[in-house]
Order: C-alpha cells, then structure tokens, then sequence
C-alpha cells in the first residue's frame, strides 16, 4: 500500500506568504527605481520603446518566488510511504445463504421489499469483515453458487448486487431451504479455517428441493459447520404486489414462515435462530452476528518513507543560481 503524506505540513502555510512578498518585491522596485542616466532634456523619451529586457525583468522576482516556494514545500518533507500489512491468525469463513424467491418481493421491509432489505443489511455486513473468506448462495427453486468462497469482497458484493427475484430471472419460484444449506456448507468443504459458518436468510417454508433442511443441517454439523438461520417475514397478512393483465396490483397475503425448522437447522449445528420483523431488526441481527463470530485476527504494520525533499531543493539551487546569473548579465544595471 503507498499513499502520500508531509512530515511537517504546517510549513505549507507559509506559501501564503508569498503573493503578499511578491507584491512588496514590486512595490519596493516601483519606489527605489532612478534612472541610471539623468538627461537635460528628455523630450525624445516618449519616441522610445519598452526594451524586451524591461518587459522581461519581473521574471527575476519570479524565479526568487519560485525558490522560496520549492525551499518551503522541501522543508514541509513530502514523502513517499509505502506500508506493508502482516497478519497473523486467521478469519471466520462465511457462506451466506439469501432466499430468491417470489415472497421475497413482500412489501413489508424498507426501503422497498424483503429481497432488497437483506442486499442492503449483507452489503453492511460484507464491509465489516475485512479478514474473513466470504460467499454467496442464492436459492429459490434450486440453489445457486453466486460468489465462491474468497478474499475478494469487491467481487461478491457485486455478485450481491447482481441478485434479484428468481422470477425476475426468469428461474422458476419456489422454496428450497435443504438445497441452499447444502449449497453452501458444500462450499465450505474445503476451508481450513477453525470457525465455518453459514448465515442462511429466509422468508418461507421448504417447498422445493431433493434435500430436506434438517438433513442438510445434519451433514454441516459433520463438517463442523455452525449454521445461523433468519427468518425474515411480518406476521400476518402483508403487502405484496402481483402482475395482472391491468399492470402490478398490490394484494395482501398470509406470511408463512417455517420458524420450528429454522429453530431445529440452527439447534443441530451449535448456530442460533432469528425472527426479523423489519429492516431494523435484521440490521440487528446481522450486528449481533458480527459480534459473535468475532476473527481472530493480529496486524502489524511496517511503514517506509521516501523522502522528496531532495528532488525540490536541487531545482530551488539551478533556479537561484539562474535567478544570480541573469541578474548579473542579462539584466545587469549600471551602478
């Protein structure tokens, strides 16, 4: 990793100074300026041109402006710092599972429904773990490897960004809960990590799906995997839009929720089961969580510096040494 930084950046400030010694420069030169000849008469003055010599002469004060602003900048030490991170330990290896299907579309989580809530709040959770292997299922009829288990959160929370509804995906609807927990400790096989976990969210019941929730769960306990289960449902009837031949009309239906199942998947494999009622408490959820499933992570950080300050005070010496050698040539006056 390499950023820019100044060791003494408070030196910068005096580079506001030198507008106001440019002007007192040229003020003291339009005060102290005699003619070096004096003439009797100067009636043929006005016939004369300003010399190239003259018009140039304000370039002096500017190259000792110049000097000045590469001494202060130099003295300021620019430096180049490049910093290498070492860790010790190891993350937690995570595979959330998100439910895809149609019920997901419910109205009753902000900002707009259940399936953009859980983005919203795994996005959160994705930026809090830094250290940790993560990826992503998605299940709705079937289950689907979204992102693969890695280091790369870039990647999965694009992959996180890409999920919408299975209709929407043209998959076909459905609910299968067996085949997302499956799908997600099959890829947490081959961790090394000591801590493997699966954050599986739903708002259903299994309804779908060659593999029972329960049995699934059973072979993650036997990989050593923890599985946390959230239902994410209002009870009762809730909102939830319908496509009609007369466009999307809001009906409202009966949430269903399978709360004994998810109870027994998370009891089986040593995780913990939670209701959400709304984006709130699933950001809650999530939080706690993160609290729990805590990496045990050490970092050392070594930093170089490369200082600059060199590559400023050599122009600030070839731009004095010029500013000396003009004035006493090019722009030479007789005393």
């Amino acid at each position: 990793m390499t950023s820019f930084r100044f060791e003494a950046p408070w030196i910068l400030s005096l580079l506001l100074l030198l507008p106001l010694l440019g002007l007192l420069l040229y003020w003291l030169r339009q005060r102290n300026g005699v003619p070096t000849f004096r003439y009797s008469m100067a009636g043929f003055a006005p016939g004369l041109k300003r010399s190239w010599k003259m018009s140039l002469r304000p370039l002096l004060t500017l190259l000792r402006l110049g000097v000045m602003a590469l001494i202060i900048v130099g003295l300021a030490r620019p430096q180049i710092v490049q910093g290498r991170e070492i860790i010790r330990g190891e993350g937690v290896d995570i595979a959330l599972a998100l439910d895809i299907s149609g019920s997901m579309a419910s109205l009753d989580f902000e900002p707009s429904n259940r399936l953009e809530a859980a983005k919203q709040v795994i996005s959160d959770f994705i930026a809090e773990r830094p250290y940790d292997k993560l990826g992503l299922v998605i299940f709705s009829n079937e289950a689907f490897s979204q992102s693969p288990l890695t280091l790369d959160h870039n990647m999965v929370q694009r992959s996180l960004d890409q999920v919408e509804l299975a209709t929407d995906l043209g998959l076909e609807d459905g609910t299968a809960i067996g085949l997302g927990i499956a799908n997600a400790a099959n890829m947490l096989t081959n961790s090394d990590a000591q801590s493997k976990v699966v954050i599986l969210l739903t708002d259903g019941v299994n309804n779908a799906g060659q593999i029972d929730p329960l049995t699934a769960a059973e072979a993650a306990k036997a990989l050593g995997i923890k599985v946390y289960t959230i239902g994410a449902a209002r009870p009762g009837t809730v909102p939830v839009p319908m496509d009609t031949p007369f466009g999307t009309q809001i009906t409202y239906q009966e949430s269903v929720l399978d709360e004994a199942t998810l109870q027994q998947v998370a009891d089986i494999t040593g995780g913990r089961y939670y209701r959400a009622q709304d984006t709130e408490g699933l950001q809650q959820i999530y939080d706690e969580i993160n609290q729990l499933e805590k990496s045990q992570v050490e970092i050392e950080v070594f930093n170089q510096y490369q200082e600059l300050a060199l590559w400023l005070i050599i122009p600030a010496i070839l731009l004095m040494l010029a500013e000396i050698i003009l004035r006493k040539t090019v722009f030479r006056t007789i005393p």
